[in-house]
């Protein structure tokens, strides 16, 4: 199980930490707000592209492995995202993901997984989708928030959001300036409890539009793992293509319901 996140991780969550671009400055809340207009004024700020490649850097960490990479990753926004993980230059795994599913495979092990994201929601502990993978990516929250029954507060300077869903507690936290997004995190109570948390340290400015500079992730279900991130350069709207293919002879591997 643990195997197979590593390369979900890898695959689904790679993007950025500290950036060579401008960081955008932030503020703290100034007075309380209502949850309507906190949702309005973070979703006004949303990146306007069709298509996105990312160069970063990487590192993962679990209670056995503590590791650096880099990764390529392209996005056709709201139809797929490829991710290319390298060591020393060579690719050691390759990601596609789609609205419909989710296909990864690893040199190393030469294994393969293919599949929906029923599992995987199940074992983040949160509904997941390709819309919330890609809003996760581009520093938005990963539910849509109009759809949502919300309340607001001021938190450590900060403006939050809470709210729950079914055994599922979800908290947005966003700066004042811009109501960008510093947190975003959801846990799941019950005989199997687990947590994602997701933070944005710091954005940047990438060709007049405004992404995260940093992102930590810490997921916990029986272990403990976090993936900081890093960019080395980002790239709007250029020609690009999504060339993915299981080698032959690689054996596919399945994640457990429980």
């Amino acid at each position: 199980m643990k195997k197979v996140y590593v390369a979900i991780a890898a695959m689904g969550l790679l993007v950025s930490c500290k950036s060579k671009q401008a960081v955008i400055a932030e503020s703290a809340a100034s007075g309380d707000k209502a949850a309507t207009e906190i949702i309005d004024g973070h979703y006004s700020k949303q990146v306007d592209f069709n298509t996105l490649v990312i160069r970063a850097d990487a590192r993962y960490k679990d209670s056995h492995e503590n590791q650096g990479f880099t990764a390529e990753v392209r996005i056709k926004k709201d139809e797929k995202i490829l991710v290319m993980v390298r060591y020393f230059g060579m690719t050691m795994a390759k990601g596609l993901i789609t609205p419909t599913e989710v296909v990864y495979y690893e040199q190393l092990g030469k294994t393969y997984f293919s599949g929906d994201y029923r599992m995987l929601s199940r074992w983040l502990g949160t509904d997941l989708d390709y819309t919330k993978v890609q809003n996760m990516l581009l520093g938005e929250a990963m539910d849509n928030l109009k759809k949502g029954t919300y309340k607001a507060s001021v938190h450590d300077g900060l403006y939050r959001l809470q709210g729950k869903e079914g055994n599922t507690v979800k908290e947005f936290l966003f700066e004042g300036a811009n109501f960008l997004i510093k947190k975003q995190a959801f846990t799941q109570g019950g005989q199997q409890p687990r947590s994602i948390e997701i933070n944005y340290p710091a954005h940047g400015n990438f060709d007049g539009r405004t992404l995260p500079a940093q992102i930590k992730i810490e997921a916990e279900q029986q272990d403990r793992v976090s993936l900081d991130l890093e960019y080395k350069s980002v790239k709007f709207d250029e020609k690009i293509t999504f060339p993915f293919e299981v080698p032959d002879g690689f054996t596919q591997v399945f994640i457990e319901k429980d």
